[in-house]
């Protein structure tokens, strides 16, 4: 099959974890991936690795959002099948520790930029009559943990935008779906642990001793958490999204997240904050 003729993917945050494991898996499966990350020495690293099509894209950046598509569509003649929204980080920290300015970051990164991207690229969809937009959320984004309230917030209002975004798209041919994983191997600790240190008044703060627990879990070498699974967990749900005729609005990713979804429905909120509040 010629190169132009592929299906085109494009993919944000693939200098490691979910989406650099849904890259390489997507690639294998012959779709051409443009696999982006937001520091060049990461892109040289993907393109090291073979992805000729790797581009700097930084979500917090308007400018590099516009330019990496402009580029994307150049190379593929105009067309876009899938769009993949996996760019995140977590900022730790007790919602009444978490700084102004940290919030906004938490929401610029995990959601803003996404919903930038997402609108640029539903033009070109509509032109060509159709396409995938998957948004990589969390079992976080309707279950909500203690020390995670930036996080929560964010992806929660990633679930309602996207629950919307559905709703105006019904007849368009354009799916939109979530990807909802619990814990999974990636740099997603050690990045956060960088963030809380940096943004959070650990010892100012009424939270302290339970801050200590936090800073084990992150400082922990290898799984902090039971049922943690690779990233190529997501990458099959990732591709049930994309072949699925009618795709399903949600893709739930490890038993964490499939037990909490069946929790939040089946018990009294107070009964849920008890089972919540001991994870």
């Amino acid at each position: 099959m010629h190169k132009n003729n592929l299906k085109n993917i494009l993919i944000t945050g693939c200098s490691s974890g979910i989406g650099l494991d849904v890259a390489r898996g997507l690639r294998a499966d012959g779709w051409r991936v443009f696999a982006t990350a937001r520091r060049s020495e990461d892109v040289a690293s993907l393109v090291a690795e073979g992805f000729a099509d790797a581009l700097q894209l930084d979500v917090d950046d308007s400018d590099s959002i516009h330019a990496a598509l402009a580029e994307v569509l150049r190379r593929t003649g105009g067309r876009l099948e899938a769009l993949f929204n996996n760019a995140g980080f977590g900022q730790p920290g007790a919602a009444e520790d978490i700084p102004r300015h940290a919030m906004r970051a938490q929401f610029e990164t995990n959601l803003f930029g996404a919903w930038e991207l997402s609108n640029a690229v539903l033009a070109v969809m509509r032109r060509q009559g159709g396409g995938r937009i998957l948004f990589n959320s969390s079992v976080l984004g309707f279950a909500a943990m203690r020390y995670r309230g930036a996080y929560n917030a964010s992806k929660y209002a990633m679930e309602g935008l996207c629950d919307t975004l559905r709703l105006e798209l019904a007849g368009s041919g354009i799916h939109v779906c979530l990807v909802e994983p619990g814990p999974i191997e990636s740099r997603f600790r050690p990045n956060a642990l960088q963030k809380f240190l940096a943004n959070v008044d650990i010892d100012g703060s009424a939270h302290r001793a339970s801050y200590q627990q936090q800073l084990a879990r992150l400082q922990k070498v290898g799984h902090a958490q039971p049922f943690t699974l690779p990233g190529t967990a997501v990458l099959a749900e990732v591709r049930k999204a994309l072949a699925a005729r009618r795709p399903a609005a949600r893709y739930r990713v490890t038993f964490p997240t499939h037990l909490f979804w069946h929790l939040k429905w089946l018990l009294p909120t107070r009964w849920l904050d008890w089972v919540l509040g001991r994870v």
